[in-house]
């Protein structure tokens, strides 16, 4: 099986305690994490380099998660990447919404820091168009 330990996430969370919180959860997890808190800064961060799975906030204060998931299926150097949407507004029907707007899967807020682990490993492991379990 693949190892992961070292892998790069890139979280893109406009509120800082949720960009905290994921960063000691995973880096506690031996991932390296790279942070933006805008749309601007995770595609400056993209461009800088290739990370192995995207945290997305649906809602950023300069945009949205989908602008940067736009931005990422516009480009096939990121077709092996899985972007998961990090949101406080799932509701019934917008898993279909997120999914058909090129994410591989969504977390609802609260973050729970249990199961984001496992979540991550998952989309690590499976990699893109595996969709959420």
């Amino acid at each position: 099986m693949e190892q992961i330990d070292g892998k790069t996430i890139l979280v893109v969370e406009d509120d800082e305690v949720n960009r905290k919180l994921m960063r000691v959860v995973l880096t506690g997890r031996n991932y390296q994490v790279r942070e933006a808190e805008s749309v601007s800064a995770a595609l400056a961060a993209l461009h800088d380099g290739k990370p192995d799975l995207l945290l997305l906030d649906i809602r950023l204060g300069d945009g949205t998660g989908f602008d940067v998931v736009r931005e990422l299926r516009a480009d096939h150097r990121f077709d092996d990447v899985p972007a998961v949407a990090i949101t406080a507004q799932a509701m019934k029907g917008d898993e279909g919404r997120i999914l058909a707007a090129g994410f591989d899967g969504y977390l609802p807020k609260p973050i729970d820091t249990r199961a984001l682990p496992a979540v991550v490993e998952h989309y690590l492991r499976a990699g893109r168009g595996v969709g959420h379990e």
